[in-house]
C-alpha cells in the first residue's frame, strides 16, 4: 500500500492563462526536446539494463582522493555529536558512521529540541532492552515460555519473566515501513514493552542497530509465530473479541491488525478499556502500513506521557525517526558521496519528491504543468526564465551567479528531463544559475526488493536535506522526508476539483507530521461515527485528506 491511494485522473489545465509563469512556446519548445530524448531511449534494445547501470554510476561508493575532503567537511558537525542528546553513547562508531555525521547539521541550527523527558525516556528504555533483549536469560525464559504455549495450547499468561515484547512486522513499501515503526516505537515506549523487528524485514541492511548494547533483531531460532499471519488470523485482537466471550482469557501472543482494512473490532486497539486487556499480553505482534501515532494522542491513558514527551506535537517522528533510522554504512556512502558531488555546494537546496498513481492515463503534461505552477508562478522555489535561448556561459562569470540545486525524486524521469532541459536553454530572470538532478528512476516500485529499498532510502534521506521541498499528496515517501527533515513543505495538489476551485499547484502543509490515513471513527464508548479531528486541539484532518477523514499531528493553537 506504499502511498496506495487513486489519485483523480484529470487536472483542466490552460495554457493560456495570463497568470502561466513562462512562456508557453518555450515550454513546448523544451517538451520537444525532451520528448525526442525519450523517443530516442526507446531505441535502446535493454533499456532497463541501461538505467540500473546509470542509476548504479550515480550511487557510487566514495573515491579515495574525495575521502579526505568529505572528512574535513564533516568535522564541523561533531559539535554536535549526539544530536543534542537524542543518540546515546557507547556505540562503536566506526560500525555506523551515519550516526555521528548526520549531514542535517549542515543544514545550520535546528529549530526543534528534544524535551528532557524524552531523552530520559529514551535511556530508560535502552537499559530495559539490554535487560529484556535477544541474548538475554530474561528474552530466553519468555521464548520457552511462548513455545511451551503454543504447542501445549494454554492460556492466561504465567510466565517467570517480567518482560514483554511487541513484534513488528514488514508491511508494504519502504515509506510505510518506516513511518510503523516509528509508531510501534512510540506504542512500546509508552507500554514498557520491547520493540523487536522481524528477521525477514530486510531492516539491517538498510539501518543500523538502534539500541546501544542490544539487538533489535529476533534470533533465527525464535517460535515461528509470525508467519502467514494476515488480517483472518485466529490470534488477531477481532478474532479474541469474537470468540472469547464474555471475558477473554490473556493468550501467550496476539495479533494486531492495524492496515488500511483493519475492522472496527481491530480498532479498538485504540481504546482505554481494551489497553488494559492488551498490555497484558507478553507478545504482541504488530501488523500496519499506517502512522498511527496520531490515535495515540486520542488516548486518554496516554495522553499525559505523550504531552511530557513531546512539548512540540509535530515533532514525533522527526525526533523518533532521527533516533532509529542511521543508514548502514553502505547505504551512507552512497549518500554522502551524492550530496557532496550534486548538492553541497548550492546556495540553496529545492527538493521536489513526484508520486503519480493514475493507471490508465498518462498525467505527465498536467503533472508538469501543476509542478511549474507551484515552484515558479505560486511560491518563487525556482526562478521564471528569460525568452531568449540561453548563451553559453563565461565559466568565472557563472561562478559568481547564486546557484540552486533542484533534487527530483521519481519513478518517472520525464518530470526532471523537462525542467532540467528548460533551464539548460534559458537564461533566469534572477541570473540564478539552476541544476537539476535526479539519482534514480526504477519506472515501477518494486516491494521488499533490496536494491530498490536502498536507493529509496538514500533519496528520502537527501530529500530531507533540502531547504525547501515539494511533495505528493499521500505520498508516505514524501512524509518520512518532510519528518526527518523538520520541514514544512508544499504539497501538490492530487484532486481536479481541489486544482480547479483554487487556480493553484499546491497548498503550503502547516505541520512536518506524516498523516494518519485510515484513522478509527468510533466512540470508544459510545460505538458511534465521531469527527475525531475536533476532539482535541493537536489532533487535526490532515492537509491532503479529505477534511473529513486522515488525521495529523499539530502543534496546539
Amino acid at each position: 500500500m506504499e502511498d496506495g491511494y487513486d489519485q483523480s485522473k484529470k487536472w483542466r489545465m490552460d495554457m493560456t492563462s495570463p497568470n502561466n509563469m513562462v512562456n508557453v512556446k518555450m515550454v513546448i519548445c523544451a517538451l520537444c526536446l525532451v520528448g525526442f530524448v525519450l523517443f530516442s531511449s526507446v531505441l535502446i534494445k535493454d533499456r532497463s539494463k541501461n538505467e540500473i547501470i546509470r542509476i548504479d554510476r550515480d550511487f557510487k561508493p566514495i573515491k579515495k582522493d574525495n575521502q579526505e575532503e568529505n572528512r574535513s567537511r564533516l568535522v564541523e558537525f561533531q559539535q554536535d555529536k549526539y544530536l543534542r542528546g537524542l543518540i546515546a553513547q557507547g556505540f562503536d562508531e566506526e560500525s555506523c558512521v551515519s550516526r555521528y555525521q548526520s549531514l542535517w547539521k549542515n543544514k545550520g541550527p535546528q529549530a526543534h529540541q528534544p524535551s528532557p523527558h524524552l531523552i530520559s525516556k529514551l535511556r530508560n528504555y535502552e537499559a530495559l532492552h539490554r535487560q529484556c533483549g535477544p541474548n538475554t536469560e530474561s528474552f530466553k525464559k519468555a521464548s520457552e515460555y511462548l513455545n511451551s504455549s503454543i504447542h501445549n495450547k494454554t492460556s492466561n499468561h504465567s510466565s517467570s519473566s517480567d518482560c514483554s515484547y511487541v513484534i513488528w512486522t514488514a508491511c508494504d513499501g519502504l515509506g510505510n515501513r518506516m513511518m510503523t515503526l516509528v509508531s510501534a516505537f512510540l506504542y512500546a515506549l509508552l507500554t514498557q514493552k520491547i520493540l523487536l523487528v522481524e528477521p525477514k524485514s530486510n531492516i539491517s541492511s538498510l539501518f543500523c542497530e538502534p539500541f546501544p548494547g542490544t539487538t533489535w533483531q529476533i534470533p533465527s531460532s525464535f517460535p515461528s509465530i509470525i508467519k502467514n499471519f494476515g488480517k483472518d488470523s485466529p490470534q488477531t485482537y477481532d478474532y479474541i473479541l469474537k470468540w472469547q466471550k464474555p471475558e477473554p482469557m490473556i493468550p501467550p501472543y496476539a495479533y494486531m491488525y492495524l492496515a488500511h482494512d483493519y475492522t472496527d473490532k481491530d480498532k479498538r486497539f485504540f481504546c482505554d478499556e481494551d489497553q488494559t486487556f492488551i498490555q497484558k499480553v507478553p507478545w504482541i505482534i504488530i501488523k500496519s502500513n499506517l502512522y498511527f501515532v496520531p490515535s495515540l494522542f486520542l488516548m486518554p491513558s496516554f495522553q499525559n506521557e505523550l504531552n511530557n514527551l513531546f512539548p512540540e506535537k509535530e515533532t514525533v517522528f522527526h525526533f523518533l525517526g532521527r533516533y532509529l533510522f542511521h543508514p548502514t554504512n553502505s547505504v551512507w556512502s552512497s549518500i554522502t558521496t551524492y550530496y557532496w558531488a550534486h548538492l553541497a555546494r548550492a546556495d540553496e537546496k529545492i527538493g521536489i519528491q513526484i508520486r503519480t498513481f493514475e493507471i490508465k492515463s498518462d498525467p505527465f503534461d498536467k503533472l508538469l504543468h501543476q509542478i511549474l505552477t507551484c515552484v515558479i508562478s505560486e511560491n518563487d522555489l525556482l526562478p521564471k526564465i528569460n525568452g531568449m535561448i540561453r548563451k553559453p556561459e563565461n565559466h568565472e562569470s557563472a561562478k559568481s551567479n547564486r546557484t540552486k540545486a533542484v533534487l527530483m525524486t521519481s519513478l518517472d524521469a520525464r518530470y526532471s528531463d523537462a525542467i532540467k532541459m528548460m533551464y539548460k536553454l534559458h537564461s533566469t530572470q534572477t541570473g540564478e544559475i539552476i541544476r537539476v538532478f535526479q539519482p534514480s528512476n526504477e519506472t515501477k516500485q518494486r516491494f521488499s526488493n533490496q536494491a530498490h529499498d536502498r536507493k529509496a532510502l538514500a533519496e528520502m534521506y537527501l530529500l530531507s536535506l533540502a531547504d525547501k521541498l515539494v511533495t505528493s499528496s499521500k505520498s508516505t515517501f514524501g512524509y518520512v522526508a518532510q519528518s526527518l527533515g523538520g520541514l514544512k513543505p508544499w504539497i501538490l495538489y492530487s484532486r481536479p476539483h481541489e486544482y480547479n476551485a483554487t487556480n493553484s499547484g499546491c497548498q503550503r502543509a502547516l505541520s512536518m507530521e506524516p498523516c494518519f490515513h485510515v484513522p478509527p471513527t468510533l466512540d470508544c464508548e459510545t460505538g458511534k461515527r465521531v469527527d475525531k479531528g475536533k476532539i482535541v486541539g493537536c489532533v487535526r484532518h490532515c492537509e491532503d485528506m479529505n477534511r473529513t477523514s486522515g488525521l495529523k499531528l499539530y502543534d496546539e493553537r
